[in-house]
């Protein structure tokens, strides 16, 4: 069994490539992959807690993190700086989550056998 890093940088309702990244990760996962997330910069806005997307005409995201634990999918990363720099907290978060800092980051990306961007 391989060992996936999903790594999500963009803001959550920017065009399909967030939903796309989001498939690929449940589709790894119900292949028994070993898949883990690494949320930085403007994703982590898509961990945010009540999420009012009706005037956007996109798909609420919340559901499918929520459902990740059904997936199998425990480790879920969020770079402290990037949450304090766009002013959330760990009860901002809509699931549990690990907090990493910057400097873990690099070493976290080794730990993984295939590492993806989105």
């Amino acid at each position: 069994m391989k060992s996936f890093l999903f790594v999500m940088q963009s803001a959550a309702y920017k065009g399909n490539k967030v939903q796309e990244v989001l498939d690929a990760v449940l589709i790894s996962a119900a292949f028994d992959q070993q898949v883990s997330l690494l949320l930085l910069d403007d994703a982590v806005f898509h961990l945010k807690n009540n999420q009012q997307t009706s005037s956007l005409a996109v798909k609420d995201i919340s559901a499918i993190y929520r459902s990740l634990e059904l997936y199998d999918i425990d480790n879920i990363y969020i770079e402290s700086e990037s949450l304090v720099q766009r002013g959330l907290s760990l009860a901002d978060l809509l699931i549990p989550t690990k907090i990493i800092n910057r400097s873990q980051v690099a070493e976290l990306l080794q730990a993984y056998d295939v590492v993806l961007g989105g």
